[in-house]
């Protein structure tokens, strides 16, 4: 398993993580309110991860290893605080 809890409470993704454990990354941020998760063990992540962590918004130690996340993802997921609007809030005009 690539996402487990650690003794401290902080929630690490590590090597590849599927979309199989997107529900498992979801379950420990519910459980454990303002967890910190540390990524910077994870080379790559599933959308569905990905969806978790944006929806979620929580703290983030890293950058992660993975080349692509770190360049793409972890620079947009830093800088977007956590009061802005998340998914769903997008208003559509004509």
């Amino acid at each position: 398993m690539t996402i487990h809890l650690s003794a401290d409470g902080t929630i690490e993704l590590e090597g590849e993580c599927t979309s199989d454990e997107a529900e498992t990354l979801l379950r420990h941020l519910l459980a454990n309110p303002g967890a910190t998760v540390d990524w910077r063990h994870c080379e790559s992540l599933h959308a569905a991860v990905l969806q978790v962590l944006m929806a979620a918004r929580p703290r983030l130690r890293g950058p992660p290893v993975g080349l692509a996340l770190n360049h793409f993802v972890h620079p947009w997921l830093a800088d977007q605080p956590p009061e802005s609007p998340g998914i769903g809030s997008a208003t559509i005009r004509p």
